[in-house]
């Protein structure tokens, strides 16, 4: 039983015809605004009363499907609503996320903390924090991206002599 109107049977139908199962799979749809019966290649819906037990064994399936259906997506979405983006944070378990929330009250002032400010929750090293950083910040550079051991080639300048430069700044 499809939910829906001719729209939707004929679309269902073209596909089990792709498939060659339109033979051995039969389907009806259930339009439902005045609970109409479509056959495949029928114009008009099936004569039917309301009242009829079939049509209400229909409806009864659709409502059922309906209900099974929204409560499973509420489930899904809780549970996405209830895991944390630290959770995709390496090496950062629950017992150390538990003490970020603590310190930092809420994950904006976590994303908005510094790697310093970070490390000075009890468990997170500077690695760690230099990690959680990242994460919240992919496409900035990392203080230690630019230390000596990283920077082979770079040439540090005096700030004062640029600023003062005859160009005046960058």
């Amino acid at each position: 039983m499809i939910d829906g109107g001719k729209g939707q049977l004929s679309v269902v139908v073209a596909v089990l015809r792709e498939m060659n199962l339109l033979e051995d799979v039969k389907v009806i749809s259930l339009a439902k605004q005045r609970e109409e019966i479509f056959l495949p290649g029928e114009s008009l819906p099936l004569e039917t009363e309301p009242d009829q037990p079939g049509v209400q064994l229909l409806r009864r399936l659709r409502d059922e499907a309906h209900r099974f259906a929204v409560s499973f997506h509420r489930q899904k979405r809780t549970e996405r609503m209830r895991r944390s983006s630290l959770d995709e944070i390496p090496g950062l378990g629950h017992h150390r996320q538990k003490q970020l929330l603590a310190t930092f009250r809420s994950l904006d002032y976590i994303r908005e903390a510094s790697p310093t400010q970070l490390s000075t929750v009890p468990g997170v090293g500077p690695r760690l924090a230099q990690q959680i950083y990242d994460y919240f910040h992919p496409n900035q550079f990392s203080p230690n991206q630019f230390s000596p051991s990283h920077s082979e080639g770079v040439v540090e300048a005096d700030v004062d002599s640029v600023v003062d430069s005859p160009m005046g700044e960058f």
